[in-house]
């Protein structure tokens, strides 16, 4: 991989299994177990994401099996009562949908899950038509990029960008960057620094403005690079 995976559609999982607004119950129960997830987009009959429906939506209806709701549940848990009755994927889905666009960068997806307190997110294209399902964990597939391949980035990027014919060096291990050797222009540091930040992968990043050592296969001077 040659450049960071900034957007959403560089990790979501695709194809990915939905559900239509009419699907009953236990065909939502089986798909969930067939496919080990824990929630499903909802279409419409355009491809559509209009809700989803998670196993939080499906518990109520054991949880007030056999049972006679208290006045107090019944004034404070309406919504909850009513999914107990309902028996199709429209009428037990949380909507609207929280998605987002498969060109959105990564931390905006990171953002939309922490802010709605969801895991995972439909992924649509400008239509609204469902292209995937991002997650947690597929967020956190762009801190598996190679070394070398951030320290490449890193070095064409950012460091022969602005510190062009200088000895600058770049090295990257378990994703942290450290550059080595004291810039011509010390005021570029904090800005050097929040670029390497924002690399797809960088774990922190560091200046040894003494000069280090290199690591072969992780750095190169600038002399050295491509």
């Amino acid at each position: 991989m040659n450049r960071s995976p900034y957007f959403v559609t560089d990790v979501m999982s695709s194809p990915v299994v939905a559900v239509d607004e009419g699907a009953p119950f236990k065909e939502i129960v089986e798909t969930m177990a067939r496919w080990k997830v824990s929630a499903l987009p909802v279409l419409d009959g355009e491809d559509h994401v209009v809700g989803v429906v998670s196993a939080a939506d499906l518990l109520p209806k054991e949880e007030f099996r056999g049972s006679v709701p208290t006045r107090l549940e019944q004034m404070h848990r309406l919504t909850d009562l009513a999914k107990a009755a309902s028996t199709t994927a429209g009428q037990l889905m949380t909507r609207p949908a929280i998605t987002v666009p498969g060109e959105a960068p990564l931390a905006q997806a990171a953002r939309s899950m922490a802010v709605n307190r969801v895991k995972r997110l439909p992924v649509v294209d400008a239509a609204g038509r469902l292209k995937g399902v991002v997650s947690r964990s597929d967020l956190l597939k762009v801190f598996l990029r190679p070394d070398n391949d951030l320290a490449v980035e890193v070095r064409r990027d950012i460091v022969q960008r602005l510190f062009p014919g200088e000895e600058v060096q770049v090295r990257v291990h378990g994703g942290v960057v450290t550059l080595d050797g004291p810039p011509a222009d010390t005021r570029l540091v904090p800005l050097a620094e929040s670029l390497v930040r924002a690399v797809a992968g960088v774990v922190d990043v560091a200046w040894d403005l003494s000069g280090g050592k290199e690591t072969a296969g992780e750095s190169a001077s600038l002399t050295d690079a491509p």
